[in-house]
């Protein structure tokens, strides 16, 4: 009798432990699933192309149009940038020259013309910088602006780094995208 009831418990304790893995598991699914709508990688074709022609990893590229646009190629921001990656006609206009092309600038509403300037853009400041978050703020703000934080001693640690960002939408602009990096390696890079 004895052995019949602890045998019970013993099938009711395997019991619940198995349906409680199978719920676990079934929850993580779950999540795993909501996080892969909420970070999608739509364009990947296109991201893929100029991730590779300029040297950018994919990740930065989608969490920057994540943060930009949330995938909204037609989206036009308060400040006028226009697209996925959110140029500016005056960023683009300078990205024009230094390609030596010719486009209307219209065609920013044009998810490969924007990725390919966007990525351009992002390679081209990261050879200026060789620091993302650096990177990212120039991104948000402007090369002006940051270089002149840059040469204030209040804004760079002791290896010349931007380390302070008072402007709190380009640090909530950097911390978005760095936060928004982490999810795209997580989902699909690691």
């Amino acid at each position: 009798m004895e052995m019949k009831k602890a045998a019970v418990r013993s099938v009711i304790i395997i019991v619940i432990l198995v349906l409680s893995l199978v719920i676990g598991a079934a929850y993580n699914r779950m999540w795993y699933n909501i996080d892969l709508q909420n970070y999608p990688r739509e364009y990947s074709a296109l991201v893929s192309t100029y991730a590779a022609e300029y040297g950018v990893p994919e990740y930065v590229i989608y969490a920057v149009i994540k943060t930009e646009s949330d995938f909204q190629s037609n989206f036009v921001g308060e400040d006028g940038r226009i697209g996925l990656m959110q140029l500016s006609k005056p960023t683009f206009r300078r990205l024009l020259a230094m390609n030596k092309a010719s486009l209307d600038e219209g065609i920013l509403y044009d998810p490969a013309t924007n990725i390919e300037y966007g990525a351009y853009y992002l390679s081209y400041l990261y050879t200026e910088y060789n620091r993302w978050t650096t990177v990212f703020a120039a991104y948000a703000t402007d090369k002006e602006t940051v270089d002149k934080w840059l040469s204030d001693p209040e804004f760079i640690d002791e290896k010349g780094n931007l380390e302070v960002i008072l402007d709190e939408e380009v640090l909530e602009f950097v911390e978005n995208v760095n936060e928004t990096i982490v999810m795209y390696k997580t989902l699909y890079y690691s």
